[in-house]
C-alpha cells in the first residue's frame, strides 16, 4: 500500500476515533455513490443533526501547505451532491451540517484540528 494511503486510513482512523469520543454515532466511513464519497457521516443525537464530514491527512512535512486549500467549490459541490444522495437514499428527516477535520502528523500521535459548520452549501439557481 502507498505511505500517502496509509496515512490517509489512519488519520480516517482517528477522526472517527475522535467523533466517537465526542459522543457523536458514526454511520458510515467511506460511503460512495457513483464516484462521488463522503469521508465520514456520522450523527449528533442531541441535535438530531446529520454531520458530512470531510478528512484531509496530512504529515508533518507538509505543513508548508494548507490542507483548507484542498477544499476547492468542485470538492465542495461534490460532497453537498453525495450528501443529498444519502439523505434522500435513507429518507432522512435531519439538519445537515459540513465539517472538516485536518489531522497531521503520524498515528498515534496525530494533532486533530476539527472545524465544524467548515462551509455551508452553496446556493443553486432555480431553473
Amino acid at each position: 500500500m502507498a505511505w500517502h494511503n496509509q496515512i490517509g486510513r489512519e488519520g480516517e482512523q482517528a477522526a472517527y476515533e475522535f467523533l466517537i469520543s465526542k459522543g457523536y454515532t458514526v454511520r458510515e466511513t467511506n460511503w460512495r455513490m457513483g464516484h462521488l464519497e463522503i469521508d465520514i457521516v456520522a450523527h449528533e443525537p442531541a441535535l438530531n443533526r446529520l454531520h458530512i464530514v470531510e478528512v484531509k491527512t496530512r504529515s508533518r512535512a507538509d505543513t508548508h501547505y494548507d490542507p483548507m486549500q484542498s477544499i476547492t467549490s468542485k470538492k465542495i459541490n461534490n460532497l453537498v451532491n453525495a450528501a443529498n444522495g444519502y439523505i434522500q437514499f435513507y429518507r432522512l428527516p435531519m439538519t445537515v451540517q459540513y465539517d472538516v477535520m485536518i489531522i497531521i502528523g503520524k498515528a498515534p500521535d496525530f494533532d486533530i484540528h476539527y472545524i465544524p459548520n467548515a462551509f455551508k452549501p452553496p446556493l443553486r439557481r432555480i431553473r
